[in-house]
């Protein structure tokens, strides 16, 4: 930070960052949505894509802060705990304010795509490594689902021009969006871009200080301290989206944004510095990410819905696995 870390800058630059991340969060998105709302794709896409992506970048951020720091327990357990904090903590809270739907097509492609992205970590992180070869690889795979939603988002919006028209009335009232200039537009994006980078380096240095002096391992901050501030954006967006009753939105982005977090975020950190991890991000924290994708995919398919009881068994199952990690595994 250029001075030397302390509890009492440590205290301020937590909140802080946090608070730069949201921010930079919410300029990123709406100056992307207005960048995009001219393709005329659907509210489900722009969840799946350009609020994902929005969502996701604290994430990346705070990732390659700590990967460039060397700090690759606290990378991958961001990772972990923020695709875990998405679907149990903030799809949790969604379906206890308002139960949500969803669609055929998303439990049909995007659910399932979800959780074998999740699936192809194990043998890239088996050797407890991560390598440039492997992070290109993500990277790639990334790519390729980016490109492959947008391509069959175009198509369908040709197909059905009816749905073009309500692109725009579903971002207004889901987003706060308004019409801006295009320059106006790039400006919002960049200004994102920035106040992400920023507040990803005041979370993770001041998130990492207050966890080393509690005596917390790098790899339960990264689950919990730095997982849940960069889930933050996800759970605002989602919470708007669920009061406003539009489910696509909410769905969208907790799937897109676990698919960026596997993929982008972790492909990132490790192209730009490889790095080695703890045994318990593969054995055990992995497998528990896993486990929370599955329930809740399967809950879905079962249900074509996230209830209010789903919401609460959710919930509940975030309060235990708070409770392993801190009072059980505080230092492994």
């Amino acid at each position: 930070m250029g001075f030397e870390m302390n509890m009492f800058w440590a205290v301020i630059g937590l909140p802080a960052g946090l608070g730069i991340l949201l921010k930079g969060a919410n300029l990123l998105v709406d100056g992307a949505v207005a960048l995009a709302e001219k393709l005329g794709v659907s509210p489900l896409i722009i969840g799946l894509t350009i609020v994902a992506m929005g969502t996701s970048a604290p994430e990346v951020a705070a990732s390659v802060k700590a990967a460039i720091r060397n700090m690759g327990n606290v990378a991958i357990g961001n990772v972990y705990g923020s695709n875990i904090a998405n679907l149990a903590l903030v799809g949790g809270a969604c379906a206890l304010i308002r139960p949500l739907s969803v669609k055929t097509g998303v439990l049909r492609r995007e659910l399932p795509v979800m959780l074998i992205v999740a699936l192809l970590l194990y043998p890239v992180l088996a050797d407890l490594s991560l390598g440039r070869i492997e992070s290109v690889i993500l990277l790639s795979i990334f790519v390729g689902l980016i490109v492959f939603t947008v391509v069959s988002a175009v198509s369908e919006s040709k197909a059905r021009p009816d749905e073009v028209r309500q692109v725009s009335e579903h971002i207004r009232e889901t987003t706060g969006h308004t019409d801006k200039p295009i320059v106006k537009s790039i400006v919002y994006t960049v200004l994102g871009l920035g106040g992400l980078a920023l507040g990803a380096h005041f979370t993770v240095e001041s998130g990492v200080f207050i966890g080393e002096w509690a005596g917390l391992s790098e790899a339960v901050i990264g689950l919990t301290i730095i997982a849940i501030g960069t889930s933050l954006p996800e759970l605002m967006t989602c919470v708007v989206a669920a009061l406003k009753g539009h489910d696509d939105i909410s769905i969208g982005n907790l799937v897109g944004s676990n698919v960026f977090n596997t993929l982008l975020v972790i492909g990132t950190a490790g192209a730009i510095r490889p790095f080695g991890i703890t045994a318990r991000l593969v054995g055990v924290d992995y497998w528990i990410m896993i486990a929370v994708s599955a329930v809740f995919m399967l809950i879905a398919i079962f249900c074509k819905r996230i209830g209010r009881i789903s919401g609460a068994l959710l919930l509940t199952a975030y309060g235990a696995y708070m409770v392993y990690l801190f009072v059980f595994t505080p230092s492994v």
